[in-house]
């Protein structure tokens, strides 16, 4: 008996049902925002996927060769593929602004947070804009879209790698070493202080640098008073001092846009990808922070200029959508979740023709339509209906069909009347109103 690899899964209906209800509403909300639909390939040049992803994410990505010979991987994440896309298309028009939703896989230990190798992930983008306008929007984006899955009670922690490249250069350790010093942080949630500071050693550092470094890192809390802290400590090393201005001006943004009550600078925060530039953010949802963050990113300005194209500011972030299922199913979020199948048509006897008419009828109306397949008695289709979740169940027996007339029965009120094939629409209408014509989802 064959079973999914180790690190993928079988996405049965219902399982599949939860996560397309993340897509919709993340799709409605990136629109909202006016952001455009962007796929890229699945597969990169190893080359590419190399580029500037950091070595524990390269060990992570799926190698292998092509039949001609060529070395190929599996994208680790959506940003890389657009990076290229927006390299070779001299003549975008700027600020492209874009959503994506797909499979990522990365060959690391399944856990608690991360149970998978392959998974999906929602990313909204700006390209071409250097504002902290853009970066604030993009967290907007992830939280409203949290919001209206339910997800209410969040926290946004922020920071700026130039901060972080000023704490190194304040501590005195070699500036050569500030990608391996960003993931050593990076690391800090995961292996604690202790585990962090054992990185640093590792890596040459002096004990003082190490507590030094641990030091600055540990400021985090409100935006003003950390900022404050920040920029105290800061004065005089002009990258840190720019790093600052920068989340400054992400907060206020972020005021505007109804959500800086959320927001905590925290000077830890590094991201684990080497091609981060600016501000970088994550969103935590409160009371399930073991599953770790449900959406994060950050600015990327040098990114498409070293796939080969002109130098391009960039933003964007990124839904870990197993992990906000995993939530949402804690929480018991999908208990009412809508039915793919609006009606379901019960042909009965020599009742088919009439039942495909009718059928036809009400797809052409827009409804989606189940329609038996076996040839089962009236009580095992009825049966079927319920498990389906349907509100309206259309029969057609063989008096009905003679009579040009379907017995349509409302599962939920638990009654049936005659109509005719004229007001069949009408009356399905009157039981059925469709997720599409019930408005947005909140």
């Amino acid at each position: 008996m064959f079973k999914p690899l180790r690190g993928t899964q079988d996405l049965p209906p219902e399982e599949m049902a939860k996560r397309l209800r993340v897509f919709e509403v993340f799709r409605e909300v990136a629109e909202s925002y006016g952001y455009q639909p962007f796929e890229a390939p699945s597969m990169e040049s190893w080359e590419l996927l190399t580029l500037k992803s950091g070595e524990d994410v390269a060990r992570q990505i799926y190698f292998f060769k092509d039949k001609a010979g060529r070395d190929v991987g599996l994208r680790f994440d959506l940003t890389i593929g657009l990076a290229r896309y927006v390299a070779s298309r001299r003549d975008l028009p700027l600020p492209f602004k874009r959503y994506s939703i797909g499979k990522v896989w990365r060959y690391e230990r399944p856990s608690a947070g991360r149970r998978l190798r392959e998974f999906y992930q929602a990313d909204v983008d700006v390209v071409g804009s250097p504002s902290p306008l853009s970066d604030a929007e993009v967290v907007a984006v992830a939280v409203d879209c949290l919001r209206r899955l339910g997800l209410g009670d969040l926290t946004v922690r922020v920071n700026d790698r130039r901060i972080l490249e000023g704490f190194i250069k304040l501590s005195g350790a070699s500036k050569s070493l500030s990608l391996d010093i960003f993931r050593a942080i990076d690391k800090l949630d995961k292996i604690g202080v202790e585990g962090v500071e054992e990185e640093l050693m590792k890596l040459g550092l002096k004990r003082e640098q190490v507590e030094k470094l641990l030091d600055l890192i540990s400021l985090r809390g409100d935006p003003d008073d950390t900022l404050q802290k920040l920029e105290n400590r800061l004065r005089g090393v002009d990258v840190g001092v720019d790093g600052c201005r920068a989340l400054r001006k992400l907060v206020d943004y972020c005021g505007c846009m109804g959500i800086r009550d959320i927001v905590t600078v925290d000077a830890s925060l590094a991201r684990g990808l080497d091609y981060y530039t600016g501000p970088i953010f994550e969103v935590h949802v409160v009371g399930d922070e073991d599953v770790g963050s449900v959406a994060g990113g950050g600015r990327y300005d040098t990114l498409i200029k070293l796939c080969g194209g002109k130098p391009t500011p960039a933003t964007g972030i990124s839904l870990g959508v197993e992990r906000i299922v995993l939530i949402m199913e804690r929480r018991g979020l999908f208990q009412k979740l809508e039915s793919v199948v609006d009606v379901y048509v019960a042909p009965v006897g020599k009742g088919v023709g009439k039942a495909l008419e009718a059928s036809r009828m009400l797809r052409e109306a827009g409804l989606k339509v189940y329609v038996d397949l076996m040839g089962r008695k009236l009580s095992k289709q009825l049966e079927q209906a319920s498990k389906l979740g349907v509100r309206a169940v259309v029969i057609v027996g063989s008096r009905e069909a003679e009579r040009g007339v379907v017995a349509l029965r409302d599962m939920k009120q638990g009654v049936q009347r005659e109509v005719g094939l004229g007001r069949l629409v009408e009356e399905v209408m009157s039981i059925v109103q469709p997720p599409r014509r019930r408005g947005r989802s909140s």
